[in-house]
């Protein structure tokens, strides 16, 4: 990894735990951030990991002691991929790639012309939005009114007045963030979509975030770059 590398990883790591710390605030729960890891003592809302490792240094015996282990779904996301965390109960749930664009690449345009983009602004919309990322299936408030009113922004591409396609920008110090990508169409044309808002929204930020596997390939399409791998353990034992 190089040096620049490594800066976008962190960069990305850090965007990405202030995501989650804010998604589990919006449903009462305090996160901390606190020697090299940001982690909640309660359970988090589903698909959100219990602790984030934010440097490379982190113990990993030190990282799940801050957690509880005793409730199902409890879940570390390793931001480095360097943690051992089998002989702690964990198996690994899956594998990415933190993925940097830079703020000065030019946008490319989407081939969903007849998509059009801007931000939820509204608690009154939220449901549908959620709905169409849960692939039509009506969700359980997982994305709660109050992430409305913090640095996070939920994109949506509408076409006809329904909602197609959508991802949530999350803006830190030095980066936009970008996660929960999800099209009924192709990523490619999403990911079109979502950087024009961002460019728009956040001028001169660059884009981070991570992929795996097709949505990766698409990404990278798109003019991102891979910087670094990441894994998310799941406890099981």
């Amino acid at each position: 990894m190089t040096e620049n590398e490594n800066e976008w990883v962190r960069a990305a790591v850090r965007n990405n735990a202030e995501w989650c710390d804010a998604v589990c605030r919006a449903h009462g729960l305090a996160g901390e951030f606190r020697e090299g890891v940001w982690s909640s003592a309660r359970r988090t809302p589903p698909l959100y990991p219990d602790a984030v490792s934010l440097t490379p240094e982190v113990s990993a015996a030190d990282l799940v002691a801050r957690i509880d282990t005793a409730v199902p779904g409890c879940s570390v996301k390793d931001s480095f991929a360097c943690l051992d965390l089998e002989p702690l109960g964990f198996e690994v749930l899956f594998e990415a790639q933190w993925i940097h664009r830079p703020a000065d690449k030019p946008v490319p345009k989407s081939r969903a012309q007849d998509v059009t983009w801007e931000p939820i602004e509204d608690a009154g919309s939220l449901p549908a939005w959620e709905a169409a990322w849960n692939e039509g299936e009506a969700g359980d408030g997982l994305f709660r009114p109050g992430l409305l009113d913090g640095n996070s922004t939920f994109l949506a591409g509408r076409c006809e007045g329904r909602i197609v396609a959508g991802a949530v920008a999350s803006r830190s110090a030095s980066v936009v963030g970008v996660s929960n990508l999800f099209t009924s169409a192709d990523e490619e044309s999403a990911w079109a979509g979502v950087l024009t808002e961002a460019a728009r929204l956040w001028p001169g930020l660059p884009v981070v975030g991570y992929e795996s596997g097709d949505s990766l390939e698409a990404a990278v399409r798109q003019g991102f770059t891979p910087v670094g791998p990441l894994r998310v353990w799941l406890h099981t034992a």
